[in-house]
């Protein structure tokens, strides 16, 4: 969800260079037509699902039959979808493990995807963020009915939206990604370095689109300011709070949260249409600056494997503190939003979409799995993230009793 178009999973819907992706628009950058409300659209069609639940947890045994079905569904997306290449990981205890890759990482040479690539990560971002304010609030530094203003000065509002409702999407803040200044800013120069107070300036001089906690409306904004309160709080950069106290406390190998464009290898080539042109172009080595809090880390599938089970069980929470967290409230039909994280038809987790990337990391507890999608692209089909589209695919056959599906954000 942090895509600068409408791609975001709960996204806005149509002109959003946003980096987010929880519905479609969320994850550009810009917000296209955002003021119009997105109409439904047919998803990519896939084969239709005939394996029977292995058991009571709705999971489907990952036969080799299963296992071939999963290998079409998934050719028939990126067919239709036009998607270069996608790493996925399908698993659950006693079901068996599903770790494929398909298509190019890099159409200049045709280098194949593959599982062992460095991927950027979009708003998946958003989890790591929220999950460092969390641990400030087990600490008893912050409390989550604090107002923003307490942190950061000049927010609209800031008096009376909370960390909470940052958290929640529920401060009826501007997205700075949908404001057409920035969106010119960023793709006439991609290789800028934002600081998070001019991205702060894009959203401010805006109005505020609705009063705190009156509705749901996926911002990048909120997360940006969520940033600002963990360094102002631990005293230590944001970049480096999260990699010791969050991805190094975690176990995660592989990931981190660059401070310039630097990609570690080997990576996938990304292609995006969020440019100047509105042509495909290669944005690999776009600064991220312009994501920040909201969707700036690189991550690989052994860690997203890894983080989706602990994000959704809460490892490094207290239990109190992550029953706060995964108290969703309704945000799109089929979907609730918690604090930086969504729960769709029983699916806990986060997308993310950046220009040139797709991601998707799922958990679901009553079967203890897990899902994973890589994608390098951001260029939507038929007005749905590409990442949906694999991920409505392979749930139509593994558990197609919860089949995941983000339907887009009606504009505010």
């Amino acid at each position: 969800m942090t895509t600068l178009r409408s791609s975001a999973a709960v996204a806005v819907a149509a002109a959003v260079l946003v980096t987010g992706a929880v519905g479609t628009g969320a994850s550009a950058v810009y917000a296209r037509d955002a003021a119009a409300p997105a109409a439904p659209v047919p998803a990519a069609t896939v084969p239709a699902p005939t394996p029977t639940p292995a058991s009571s947890d709705e999971f489907a045994q990952l036969t080799p039959a299963v296992t071939r079905q999963l290998d079409t569904a998934i050719k028939k997306v990126l067919a239709e979808a036009k998607i270069p290449g996608v790493i996925v990981s399908v698993s659950a205890p006693g079901k068996g493990d599903y770790v494929r890759s398909f298509g190019v990482a890099d159409k200049a040479t045709g280098a194949p995807m593959t599982p062992n690539l460095n991927m950027r990560i979009g708003s998946v971002t958003k989890t790591f963020t929220v999950t460092a304010l969390l641990e400030l609030v087990d600490q008893g530094k912050v409390s989550l009915d604090d107002p923003i203003g307490k942190y950061v000065d000049g927010v609209p509002n800031g008096d009376r939206i909370t960390l909470r409702e940052l958290a929640g999407m529920r401060s009826g803040l501007f997205n700075y990604s949908a404001d057409e200044d920035f969106y010119k800013a960023l793709t006439s120069n991609p290789d800028r370095r934002f600081t998070p107070q001019e991205l702060l300036a894009y959203s401010f001089k805006h109005p505020v689109l609705f009063e705190p906690n009156a509705k749901f409306f996926y911002c990048n904004t909120n997360l940006i300011l969520l940033g600002l309160v963990v360094e102002k709080v631990s005293g230590v950069p944001l970049d480096k709070f999260i990699d010791r106290e969050v991805v190094d406390a975690a176990g995660l190998k592989h990931t981190v949260f660059p401070t310039g464009s630097q990609f570690p290898s080997p990576h996938a080539q990304g292609y995006t249409d969020q440019t100047a042109s509105g042509k495909v172009e290669t944005s690999t080595d776009w600064d991220p600056s312009w994501a920040w809090a909201a969707g700036a880390m690189i991550s690989d599938l052994p860690d997203l494997r890894s983080w989706a089970k602990t994000l959704a069980t809460g490892t490094l929470l207290t239990p109190a503190t992550q029953a706060q967290r995964l108290d969703v409230v309704d945000a799109l039909p089929g979907t609730g939003y918690g604090l930086g994280i969504f729960n769709v038809q029983g699916w806990i987790g986060h997308n993310g979409s950046l220009p040139g990337y797709g991601s998707l990391v799922l958990y679901l507890p009553e079967a203890k799995a897990t899902l994973v999608v890589l994608l390098n692209t951001d260029i939507g089909y038929q007005g749905q993230e590409p990442s949906t589209l694999v991920g409505e695919a392979i749930t139509k056959i593994v558990t197609p009793d919860r089949v995941y599906t983000l339907p887009a954000q009606p504009a505010s």
